[in-house]
């Protein structure tokens, strides 16, 4: 099975192609956060990664040097599987303790039919949160970081730049999340904290995600971890928000 591969260091690149890409996602970040309607995510999903592969691309990055070489695809669908099917197993575990179980209630999903949860999960999280970020923080922005500053720094500042990503989207997420509001608390000082909390988090999913592409050679491995540990969450969240709901009924009505 062929696997680990990274760009090469090239000395002399310019580095303005490197700020148009950082700049693009600043704009991606503010306008599909806070001025395009939900409804246009996909198309901007798509559209930027359309956008950053292009630069990607004119800045003499291959497709392999982007983790999208076909000779790697099998090496990514392997590894993306064997995540996928780790994530479930202990998604199941987590969410069959009782003590574990409230750390997948994220009161987002309560108002979520079964055909919207299975849009969001199916189609929203894997065409456009999952395609979008690996495409940007993995395959465009890393191998111009693995050109420019080497393998390393590619790791460590695309994990950093991932984090700061997730600053916008974590805003208000410990009034959803009973879990991470007992954490946190409220207020101010608990929205700080859960911010705080979700650019660390997501730092150190960025370091997994950026090693399982070196692993693999290719990007397909951590897209499926990054779909799995997203898509899966939100469906585990459903059941047991729904689950609950159940018993309550049923409590009520005896």
């Amino acid at each position: 099975m062929i696997g680990f591969y990274a760009p090469e260091q090239v000395t002399g690149l310019a580095w303005w192609p490197l700020a148009i890409v950082l700049i693009a996602l600043v704009i991606f970040n503010i306008v599909s956060n806070r001025v395009a309607p939900q409804s246009h995510y996909l198309l901007w999903a798509f559209g930027g990664s359309v956008i950053l592969l292009a630069i990607g691309l004119l800045d003499g990055n291959s497709w392999t040097d982007m983790g999208l070489g076909w000779q790697y695809l099998l090496s990514g669908l392997i590894w993306a599987a064997a995540s996928i099917g780790l994530v479930t197993l202990v998604y199941a575990i987590g969410a069959s303790i009782k003590k574990t179980r409230a750390a997948f209630r994220d009161e987002r999903m309560n108002d979520l039919t079964a055909g919207k949860l299975a849009f969001q999960a199916l189609i929203e999280v894997p065409f456009g949160t999952v395609l979008f970020e690996e495409i940007a923080f993995r395959a465009v922005l890393f191998s111009m970081l693995a050109r420019r500053f080497g393998v390393v720094w590619a790791i460590v500042l695309s994990a950093l730049i991932f984090g700061l990503w997730h600053v916008l989207p974590s805003l208000g997420t410990h009034e959803q999340n009973p879990a991470l509001g007992s954490v946190v608390g409220e207020g101010r000082r608990g929205n700080v904290l859960a911010v705080l909390a979700s650019v660390v988090t997501t730092t150190l999913a960025g370091v997994v995600f950026a090693g399982m592409r070196i692993a693999s050679g290719s990007v397909i491995a951590p897209m499926g971890l990054h779909w799995a540990t997203n898509g899966l969450g939100y469906a585990f969240s459903w059941v047991i928000i729904r689950s609950r709901g159940r018993r309550r009924r049923i409590e009520g009505g005896e």
